[in-house]
């Protein structure tokens, strides 16, 4: 990642910086969206936006994004960093302010987009999948109503710490799962929840404190598409090693199996195969929805 966009402007990463009385530096006051390219252009950029706005409105951040400016910034870094396409990150933070907790809204905030090259997976994360690993650290509250993708970040960086101490095998792709407080599924470090039961997908519900993710409402929608039986809701971890399908969602991964439970304290003693360890009937279709969604 050679250049950076910082405030509209590609620049050398070396030389991008903020300003240490940037209330996001200070207080982890912003927000931001990551989303990848196909054929060089965003998937659901605007759904992408609309989410930031919103976030940003709740936190007095004055910012009003124009989809196609957002746009022609992506293939310029996507040029100048020789990519031809790109997993992104948008990043508004609130931007200079006094010492001392805020009050009054922020106007001029610091914009920052990154793009790096997209990780491959290998086509046997779409067929094999991955485990998913229960976490002892659970998902905290959200910071209002619904949660927020925001720059305080330190919930899903202590479960990926959880993670990375069981030493799961780096030859197998492994995603940490997170409860609620009460024990309820909420949902990966890095990526919304769902399984299939009985004909039915079931999926945590916003009211567990989960991100309401892009991918996860395209999900929701080509159910709706499908007249497939859904619901959302609050359920056990019991529940889960009940189902016939497991899979996780986000922008940059699309869908991906579940073929594996795994609670890591005793892996040899409490995990539990997923169907027949590879996709399942109903994922492989949404999956394969999705990218024809997508042009892919």
């Amino acid at each position: 990642m050679k250049y950076i966009g910082v405030n509209g402007t590609p620049t050398l990463a070396a030389e991008a910086v903020i300003s240490v009385m940037d209330h996001g530096f200070m207080y982890g006051v912003g927000l931001f969206e990551t989303f990848r390219t196909y054929g060089g252009r965003p998937f659901l950029l605007e759904r992408h936006l609309e989410r930031l706005r919103q976030g940003c409105q709740s936190l007095g951040i004055n910012y009003d994004s124009d989809s196609d400016q957002v746009m022609a910034e992506i293939q310029q870094l996507l040029e100048v960093n020789g990519l031809e396409e790109g997993y992104c990150r948008l990043t508004v933070s609130a931007g200079e302010g006094p010492l001392g907790l805020p009050s009054d809204d922020y106007n001029k905030p610091t914009v920052i987009l990154y793009i790096k090259p997209l990780p491959n997976p290998g086509a046997s994360l779409y067929t094999l999948g991955k485990e998913l690993w229960r976490l002892k650290t659970r998902r905290n509250t959200p910071e209002g109503e619904v949660r927020f993708k925001s720059l305080h970040y330190m919930n899903n960086i202590l479960a990926k710490r959880e993670l990375s101490q069981y030493k799961p095998n780096p030859t197998i792709a492994v995603e940490g799962l997170q409860l609620t407080e009460k024990g309820f599924l909420a949902e990966g470090i890095v990526s919304n929840l769902f399984f299939v039961h009985g004909g039915t997908l079931y999926t945590p519900d916003i009211g567990n404190g989960i991100l309401p993710g892009i991918t996860r409402s395209i999900v929701l929608e080509m159910t709706e598409e499908f007249g497939m039986d859904r619901q959302e809701g609050q359920y056990t971890w019991e529940m889960l090693c009940e189902a016939d399908e497991v899979f996780v969602t986000n922008s940059i991964q699309e869908l991906v199996p579940v073929t594996k439970l795994v609670i890591p304290e005793a892996p040899e003693e409490c995990s539990r195969l997923v169907g027949s360890g590879r996709i399942g009937h109903i994922t492989n279709n949404l999956l394969n929805s999705y990218r024809k969604k997508v042009g892919n």
